[in-house]
């Protein structure tokens, strides 16, 4: 099958940059001779050659050492033979995600657990799209295997050889120990099977996607059919002998499960809106967030650099992070953690630099809306022309009835030149389905997006970051078009440099289109309202619009990313570019990487107060550099662990006044209509006393910190109504500021009626207002459960166990927060979460005394310096680095969260050879063998 793209050729485009770069990605395979993949000759690492490159005569050997917490320290002589190493851990520690991931990518779910929950007929109240099938289609849309099969080849040798060496190492694992020895969630499963470089290059073309594409696969892309068409799958048998619109979904043999109905799906498809499907509908919300420090030497003890890593990602889910260090003497030694089934690390450290990600505000994809032809919905006009709409018949395998062979469905899906068509209803209420009115005429929905075509950089790009001994090498791999996907990155280095860039992939559009956008935004509020969702909706009836090719794939090249160079500090928390710091703020970039001259979130604010007030612990005990005002990387850990607010910085006193002018008296409470909250006139002095005993940071032994939860919920602070000092973007860090004065009559005060409704809320589930935070808020892990659709039904794995942090509502910055999905992240496997969550409570589960049950936040996290021996770092995985409940380190660093007890993390071999908990093993196979 042909899939959509639009890239340059790659044969072509590798050329000109290794002759102008020298880059690693640019390496070919061959003899043994030199092969020019190191940066400039004279400023970068030395050139590779081919046997560093690829294992000899395809013989791969790794050595394994693991540590305390279960941290692998990989070392071999090649890059084939590494990746082999990592991935025998990963499948060692988590062949289930991996498993999950290679089939999600494939577009199989479907074809092993079933077609998931499907349309009832006989409830149309309660009607759901049959998950497994829908996004098995999306996937075949985007052609993410396809894309993988049709450019393996076309990757750099070291991207080849170390998805090949992945590839053999997982295959490795599961060979050794056996289809029906592995974890309880996937053992037996005929889903984990043995994979192939092209089924991880796959889910790498998936892992790209996460913050544009991906988020279309729940229903946008399934649902785009034109009027009058069905969205609902036939049995391929059947295909030409019945139509979609009234055929039932059934297998074309006699049926024991009739997965829906086609009428009803057509009938759902034609209501649905972005809430009946469960799509998002703030696109600058991308279910990731993290924060991240560069530190200079202007602001560290020894004058070298230091880092805050700090990413807050689910705790279950093929989005962990997984720590291991990965070594080829001579070639590439890094420690640090990438997300399962990435064979080198994402986030780390080398001897001589350190970096770090957070899920930028950039927008990755741009959607247009097509003006249709009067006389037919398959074609668009564009500058005056007809252009059509290709239809593509797509197929994927259902498993109907667990004792007969999956039978294979067709479908029609739909592309623009510009990539798939959407259903613009489930994006946003006030989208048109295919066909409908928008902008004086009829539209169709489609999109473009920036990262269809980075998936196969993955690899290069961070090998390069990672040899990288100061900045400019680190900056190479961007200024050849590189790119870090949806993150930005903090790096410092061991000379005392700090460095920011936003290195994303954006769309490049032309002056005369961001001007024309710009009219659009004033004219329209609906567009207006998508821009301010982190959405960009472009007029597709001009080429005006379309994106500037350039060398980069129609993105903004390096010249055009917002960076930022400094000795003092650079910083985000998943603000735009703008503030990266206040003293060199940043503007006249693309609009498209988020806003400026706008108001930093609380989290931000909480950021730069510890940055800018190094020596000022706030409402903590901990100063974050000290008593000198000098970081080192054990204090930016300890600075992390103070859990610190920026709203009880900033509010608890005022609170606290006006709790003492109502003392016993009632607190007035307007009627919401709110069924969980009861409107009768209450008193808040209790609350008011755990407000007042409450130490102010969230850790496990504070009492009354869930009350100012609860009151922060409620109270939700909107600008500039709730406050008197405006916002001045000359003082982001500080503006707005000062709630509105009290009213008059404490009765009437909208502080104290929050905080009475943040008590009731609390009453309704029976937990004590003095309780300790870590009574209340607990991480529970799940027990291995097989995928929803093969009888897979969750179960706790031991106890609960204390968490500290906060939540960004409260303006936290070690951010956690409960997690209501049913099933881990990005997968089909079931977990325990809340039966139920409060409204305005940051999501308390409605269970009587189980408060709120934390599944997200900060997970591979550390501080680091560099020292006179290289780098010195404390961190942990919050989560641990396994998903089977029966190892060692499925809960181990778990436990270590809880207790603040951060790990060193092991870099120099002296140091792995003498941790007390070491292991080693070797692992060996053959290409024929793989």
């Amino acid at each position: 099958m042909k899939t959509f793209n639009w890239k340059r050729p790659l044969l072509a485009a590798s050329v000109s940059l290794c002759l102008t770069t020298g880059l690693i990605g640019c390496s070919s395979g061959g003899g043994d001779d030199d092969v020019d993949s190191g940066n400039d000759r004279g400023t970068g690492p030395a050139a590779l050659r081919a046997s560093q490159i690829n294992a000899p005569d395809g013989k791969l050997s790794a050595r394994i050492q693991t540590t305390t917490g279960g941290v692998p320290h990989i070392t071999a002589d090649n890059l084939e033979s590494v990746a082999f190493g990592s991935g025998y851990v990963q499948a060692r520690d988590n062949i289930c995600i991996i498993a999950d991931s290679i089939v999600r990518a494939r577009g199989e779910r479907a074809k092993y657990y079933g077609p998931g929950t499907p349309i009832n007929p006989d409830d149309p109240e309660n009607q759901q799209l049959p998950v497994n099938i829908v996004t098995d289609f999306s996937y075949k849309a985007l052609g993410l295997y396809e894309k993988a099969q049709a450019e393996f080849d076309e990757l750099s040798a070291p991207s080849q050889a170390m998805l090949r060496g992945f590839a053999a190492g997982y295959n490795k694992y599961l060979n050794k120990t056996g289809n029906d020895n592995l974890p309880a969630k996937c053992n037996g499963g005929d889903w984990v099977f043995p994979i192939t470089a092209t089924d991880v290059y796959a889910y790498y073309q998936l892992v790209a996607l996460y913050a544009s594409g991906d988020q279309f696969t729940g229903g946008p892309i399934f649902l785009a059919v034109p009027p009058n068409t069905s969205p609902a799958p036939v049995p391929a048998a059947r295909v030409g002998t019945a139509s979609q619109t009234s055929s039932s979904f059934a297998s074309a043999e006699p049926a024991s499960i009739n997965a829906f109905n086609a009428e009803s799906l057509a009938r759902f498809a034609r209501a649905a809106t972005p809430e009946s499907i469960g799509a998002k509908t703030d696109f600058n919300d991308r279910g990731m967030a993290s924060n991240g420090w560069g530190i200079g030497s202007e602001m560290t003890e020894n004058g070298k650099g230091a880092l805050l890593s700090n990413p807050h990602f689910p705790y279950t889910g093929n989005r962990r992070l997984y720590q291991m260090q990965i070594n080829v003497p001579g070639v590439y030694n890094v420690n640090g953690a990438g997300l399962i089934g990435v064979v080198v690390p994402l986030i780390g450290f080398n001897e001589n630099v350190a970096w770090t990600h957070t899920v930028s505000k950039a927008q990755h994809f741009t959607l247009y809306d097509l003006e249709l032809s009067p006389s037919d919905p398959l074609v668009y006009i564009k500058d005056g022309e007809p252009k059509q709409i290709e239809q593509r018949e797509l197929s994927i395998n259902v498993l109907l009835d667990p004792a007969q062979p999956p039978v294979p469905f067709t479908r029609t899906f739909y592309f623009s030149e510009y990539g798939p068509m959407l259903a613009g209803n489930v994006i946003n209420e006030n989208l048109p389905a295919w066909g409908g009115p928008f902008a004086g005429r009829s539209s169709a929905l489609t999109y473009r997006d920036a990262n269809t075509e980075t998936a196969r950089l993955v690899v290069d790009q961070w090998l390069n970051m990672g040899r990288a001994a100061n900045l400019a090498q680190f900056k190479k791999p961007f200024e050849a078009c590189g790119s870090v996907l949806w993150v930005n990155t903090m790096y410092a280095d061991d000379s005392g440099q700090a460095f920011y860039i936003d290195g994303t992939s954006v769309p490049q559009l032309s002056r005369g289109a961001l001007q024309a956008f710009q009219a659009r935004v004033n004219f329209n509020p609906v567009v207006a309202g998508l821009f301010d969702a982190g959405v960009t909706l472009l007029d597709g009836s001009r080429s005006l619009n379309d994106w500037i090719e350039g060398d980069c794939d129609g993105r903004v090249p390096y010249a055009g990313a917002p960076k930022l160079e400094r000795r003092d500090y650079v910083q985000n928390s998943n603000d735009s570019y703008w503030a990266t710091n206040p003293d060199a703020l940043l503007t006249g970039y693309s609009p498209l990487y988020g806003k400026t001259n706008s108001i930093l979130s609380p989290r931000t604010r909480m950021g730069l107060k510890m940055l800018e007030n190094p020596t000022d612990p706030g409402l903590s005990t901990v100063a974050p550099a000290g008593s000198d005002g000098k970081f080192t990387g054990e204090e930016i850990i300890k600075a992390l662990y103070s859990n610190r607010a920026y709203y009880a910085e900033t509010l608890l006193d005022e609170l606290l006044t006006r709790c003492a002018a109502i003392g016993t008296n009632t607190v007035t409470l307007p009627n919401d209509d709110d069924p969980d909250t009861d409107d009768s006139p209450r008193t808040v002095n209790r609350g008011c006393s755990a407000l007042t005993n409450w130490d102010g940071v969230y850790d496990v032994d504070s009492t009354g910190a869930h009350v100012f939860r609860v009151f922060m919920a409620d109270y939700n602070p909107t600008y500039p109504a709730q406050f008197s000092v405006d916002f001045d973007p000359a003082n982001p860090e500080n503006t707005p500021s000062t709630p509105n004065a009290a009213p008059s009559d404490p009765a009437q005060d909208p502080m104290l009626a929050s905080l009475a409704r943040g008590l009731n809320r609390l009453d309704q589930v029976n937990i004590a207002y003095d309780a300790r935070l870590g009574d209340v808020q607990r991480q529970q892990q799940s027990a291995g459960a097989k995928p929803t659709g093969l009888g897979g039904a969750p179960a706790p794995s031991g106890e609960p166990i204390e968490w500290h942090g906060n939540q960004n509502l409260e303006g936290g910055f070690n951010i956690v927060r409960p997690d209501t999905n049913l099933v881990e992240d990005g997968t089909r496997y079931p977990r325990v979460a809340p039966a139920g969550t409060l409204d305005n409570t940051g999501d308390l589960s409605s269970t009587n005394n189980e408060g709120w049950l934390i599944a997200y936040g900060t997970s591979w996290h550390f501080g680091l310096s560099f020292g006179d021996n290289g780098p010195e770092g404390y961190g942990l995985v919050s989560y641990g680095q396994s998903d089977d409940a029966e190892s060692d380190h499925f809960d181990d660093q778990d436990q270590r969260y809880s207790n603040k007890n951060y790990r060193t993390l092991l870099y120099r071999q002296a140091d792995i050879d003498n941790d007390p908990n070491l292991e080693t093993e070797t692992i060996e196979a053959t290409a024929d063998a793989q």
